[in-house]
């Protein structure tokens, strides 16, 4: 039986980003609440059911920069990203 997954160390943040959509025209701030090499859990100034599959997130506005995230839960305001 092979051994039961461990889940990356999460470190506390509490850090401003952004989010950006729809190829990057629409940038939208949230807040990294947690960190992992592997994902985030971030909240949303609104209702995250409405985030896509998949985002970028950033710690700067310029949305050539960050990283690509698959959303993998939505839970009132926040959601949990992959990083991909």
């Amino acid at each position: 039986m092979p051994p039961p997954k461990k889940r990356a160390a999460r470190k506390l943040l509490s850090q401003h980003a952004w989010i950006t959509l729809d190829g990057g025209f629409a940038a939208r701030h949230c807040l990294v609440q947690d960190i992992s090499d592997t994902g985030a859990k971030i909240t949303l100034d609104e209702d995250a059911s409405q985030l896509p599959g998949v985002i970028r997130m950033a710690f700067a506005r310029d949305a050539r920069t960050g990283r690509s995230c698959q959303v993998v839960w939505r839970r009132g305001k926040s959601a949990g990203v992959r990083f991909i």
